[in-house]
């Protein structure tokens, strides 16, 4: 059957989007609010992470534990995350609860209470996020690298700093959600069991009134240093490396993806066998793709000891570097399983179907069907792969390190 979606647009520029799902009886939605990490004014980073947590304090008529119980009540799974972009929120739940769950939510997008008291809680939690860092380094290797890979702002921690978090006010938060809670710039959507019609109505009934802002795009800084070491006395060291690639708008994006996945794409791909399995170097490693609407790169994770840390990144680099010389069409043919079983598996999700069309529409502008990524998948062969990768070429690494040892980067 032919996928089907949902689009309207308010006056004021607010997108919605829909993609109807037969065979279930949940619905999921989310609100994309352009007020990520990278959209914040200098000196707020982590109030993206502040206020995702703040506006759900109170809204409307009800305050912290009435919203609470009333969200509760309706059986809301929730959702929450803070990009580079947008802060995301929505739910999924029981398909005939989902008129009463976006009145609660256009309160707490456009009616959030925003009591003092309840800012230094939520600022409390954001700080203990920060130093929670401490104690998982993988996680905290990756939010650096992506700092250091990425021109500024777009590279921005969405967890938030220290300093700027002990800074923050709540007067300046609250400033910034009503600057940046820009209706002409958000995108709302819904997949599962549902009526657009009706969903569109509540919407502009609840949303239209509000007028464009039109937030301006920040402009982009230089990427910073090349290697960054931050000490740690464990008994490990985390590697983070990351490269430039294609954007998802680009012409090369699926080549590139399926490139990735023969790096990385299962216990049978090329850094799982030939850095853990044949040299023993680590015990975890990994790479993935990571795309931006402004830019894209190669990330890749290796947790190994003091005395093969060099080794194992000098592997790796090495391995990123050998994957233009040759792939078999045996290793292409697993990545492409590989990439559309996780396709299949996302596309039976409400809530990752409704995060994904909001994505694609932000970057794209439009949204991709299932059956278009597939076929796009399936398109790429051994012969185009090594062309992208003749092109474009994974190389000039930025590395993060943290551990008791430094490493040389070439």
């Amino acid at each position: 059957m032919a996928e089907k979606f949902d689009r309207h647009i308010l006056k004021n520029g607010m997108v919605l989007l829909g993609e109807p799902m037969e065979a279930v009886e949940s619905v999921a939605f989310g609100f994309m609010l352009p007020s990520g990490a990278a959209r914040l004014p200098k000196g707020c980073c982590g109030a993206s992470n502040v206020i995702a947590d703040w506006i759900f304090r109170g809204a409307g008529d009800k305050n912290s534990r009435q919203l609470s119980d009333a969200i509760d009540g309706l059986g809301l799974v929730r959702g929450r995350s803070v990009g580079s972009s947008h802060i995301a929120i929505g739910a999924a739940l029981e398909a005939g609860n989902l008129e009463q769950a976006l009145g609660l939510y256009a309160d707490i997008i456009l009616k959030p209470s925003l009591k003092d008291e309840q800012f230094e809680l939520a600022r409390q939690l954001a700080i203990e996020e920060v130093l929670s860092l401490d104690d998982d380094p993988r996680h905290k290797v990756m939010l650096k690298l992506r700092e250091q890979f990425y021109p500024d702002p777009l590279g921005r921690s969405t967890v938030g700093d220290i300093a700027e978090l002990k800074a923050l006010t709540a007067q300046k938060s609250g400033q910034i959600i009503k600057e940046k809670f820009d209706l002409s710039q958000t995108i709302f959507s819904v997949a599962g069991k549902y009526n657009f019609d009706a969903v569109c109505q509540q919407i502009e009934r609840l949303f239209e009134s509000e007028q464009q802002k039109n937030t301006e795009s920040a402009d982009l800084g230089a990427r910073k240093g090349k290697y960054t070491h931050i000490d740690n006395e464990g008994a490990q060291v985390h590697i983070g490396l990351m490269t430039k690639t294609v954007k998802p708008t680009d012409e090369d994006y699926y080549d590139a993806r399926v490139a990735v996945s023969v790096l990385s794409g299962g216990m049978s791909a090329r850094l799982f066998t030939e850095v853990r399995e044949k040299r023993g170097l680590c015990y975890a490693i990994g790479a993935r793709y990571h795309g931006l609407k402004e830019a894209a790169g190669v990330m890749c994770y290796a947790g190994t000891t003091p005395d093969k840390a060099q080794e194992t990144l000098d592997c790796i680099v090495g391995e990123f570097s050998r994957l233009g010389e040759g792939i078999s069409e045996e290793e292409i043919a697993r990545a492409k399983v590989g990439l559309k079983s996780a396709l299949i598996l996302q596309s039976e999700s409400s809530s990752s179907r409704a995060g994904a069309i909001a994505s694609d529409y932000y970057i794209l502008g439009r949204v991709r069907s299932l059956d278009e990524i597939k076929d796009k998948i399936e398109q790429t062969t051994v012969d185009s792969i090594l062309a992208f990768l003749r092109n474009s070429p994974f190389r000039d690494f930025t590395v993060v390190t943290i551990g008791p040892k430094q490493v040389k980067v070439q």
